[in-house]
């Protein structure tokens, strides 16, 4: 079989890539070996993580009804099977849509796995009963989108399902008397978050001296607190993990660190301690596609490959490893593949840690700022100020402007606090549009919500916010 375009990939970034060829009149394969297309996002990674992620936050917003409004409910009765059910009715009825849309636009799914022959074949191997033995799949121009996979150090191996990765964790076989989530970013503060609300007791573990080690400090802090709560206290940093061993039912893990040494048994551990690209295993060296030390592909910002017949996209191509960049980078290669002068030169991708409260950052972060010696005016609006906020009980959190103090452009966005992740949008449209402060501050938003702490925090910069008084910086 010969096709123009082969996509190897059926995420976010391989069927956006497909779907988009297919509607450019371009005949298209995806070659995936998943039985359904979605990739790690959609069946176990961003969808059904937030899924469970909002179950745990109904449960936080009654307990704090009943803790501060005087309103009364009895403790949660969580069912697990019904959890369980719902997070995968979810999964199928998006699944089911990638499916039915891929048919619509004539987009052929081949389920197999594809292995490079050389930089013009596929090798197909799996058991689609369209695939002949021995089938290979030539085409003109590959977009590889392979995405990536749990990392998971050789020590951590012990052969028990007891010490799971994220997917596992997302199987919610059971809800575990003591939980230890291995590694302080965003997938194991979720997961802890979630299990933390179903019942668990969860500690974590983080070998360096903070939670969320790429985020500003500012806006990690007042997760931590919240997180201290939550876990009851049991987080522990500049902590390393020893040794992992199964002992009677139970994982037995060894720790050294000044807040936790010696050894503690836990029913289940999580390690989440990253993710690697999906590189090894496949044949590219077969192909002139360059790979670096920690798996990524090397390309260019027309995602083109060392390899002309080659182009990489998602987590395969490098970090930031997110879905959203994934599918922007697709529309970048298809677009070079049909000949068209485009490039992925993005000044913003926004980046949300999906806990409670939310955390979401876009464009330049003022730790960046401050190790590469970037003059910026940062620009602090506290919620505490926000009546909206002070309505929804969530005045710990902050919105934060990174702005030129030439120009007076915005730079950068940071927002911890309820719903962050959806407020961030518009900070990338600003930041993508080489906004200044005026343009914001000058924009009507509506009262009162949440979003008119961006156009606040705008005004901090002229000294001119309403509900605070913060008078302008003298300049010099």
């Amino acid at each position: 079989m010969h096709v123009p375009i082969v996509v190897l990939g059926g995420g976010p970034g391989g069927y956006a890539a497909a779907f988009l060829a297919a509607d450019e009149g371009h005949e298209v394969v995806i070659v995936e070996s998943e039985p359904k297309l979605g990739g790690t996002c959609l069946l176990r990674g961003c969808i059904p993580s937030k899924a469970l992620l909002h179950v745990a936050k109904v449960i936080e917003e009654a307990h704090q009804l009943t803790s501060g409004w005087g309103v009364e409910f009895g403790a949660p009765k969580i069912d697990i099977n019904k959890v369980r059910a719902r997070k995968e009715k979810v999964i199928e009825t998006l699944t089911g849509g990638l499916g039915q849309l891929a048919k619509r636009r004539n987009v052929k799914v081949i389920r197999a796995r594809g292995r490079f022959e050389n930089s013009t074949t596929l090798i197909l191997e799996g058991s689609d009963p369209s695939i002949p033995e021995g089938g290979k799949l030539t085409y003109d121009y590959c977009v590889l989108a392979t995405g990536s996979t749990p990392a998971m150090p050789p020590s951590f191996q012990i052969g028990s399902d007891r010490v799971m990765d994220s997917t596992g964790a997302l199987n919610l076989a059971d809800i575990p008397g003591k939980l230890l989530v291995i590694g302080g970013g965003y997938i194991g503060l979720e997961m802890g978050t979630v299990y933390a609300h179903l019942g668990s007791e969860v500690s974590v573990v983080e070998w360096t001296d903070t939670l969320l080690p790429g985020a500003d400090r500012d806006l990690v802090a007042p997760l931590q607190r919240r997180l201290k709560q939550l876990f009851d206290h049991r987080i522990f940093l500049n902590t390393k993990v020893g040794s992992v061993a199964e002992v009677d039912n139970q994982v037995e893990v060894t720790f050294e660190g000044p807040g936790k040494f010696g050894h503690e048994r836990f029913d289940r551990v999580l390690v989440s301690v990253g993710r690697r690209p999906a590189s090894r295993g496949i044949g590219l060296e077969n192909t002139k596609v360059q790979v670096n030390e920690r798996g990524f592909v090397g390309c260019d910002k027309q995602q083109r490959t060392a390899d002309p017949h080659i182009l990489a996209i998602g987590d395969i191509a490098g970090e930031p490893m997110l879905a959203h960049k994934a599918s922007h980078e697709a529309k970048v290669a298809i677009e070079v593949i049909l000949g068209r002068n485009v490039s992925f030169d993005k000044q913003a991708i926004p980046a949300v840690v999906f806990t409670d409260p939310e955390i979401a950052w876009a464009g330049l972060t003022e730790d960046r700022a401050k190790k590469e010696g970037i003059a910026v005016d940062v620009e602090v609006y506290p919620w505490a100020a926000s009546g909206r906020a002070q309505a929804l009980g969530c005045t710990d959190g902050l919105t934060k402007w990174l702005v030129d103090p030439k120009t007076h452009r915005v730079l950068g966005c940071g927002i911890v606090g309820s719903g962050a992740g959806e407020l961030i949008a518009e900070a990338v449209l600003a930041i993508e549009m080489g906004c200044e402060v005026r343009d914001l501050t000058e924009s009507i938003h509506p009262h009162p919500t949440l979003s008119e702490t961006l156009m606040n925090a705008g005004e901090v910069h002229f000294g001119t916010a309403t509900e605070i008084y913060k008078p302008k910086k003298q300049s010099h």
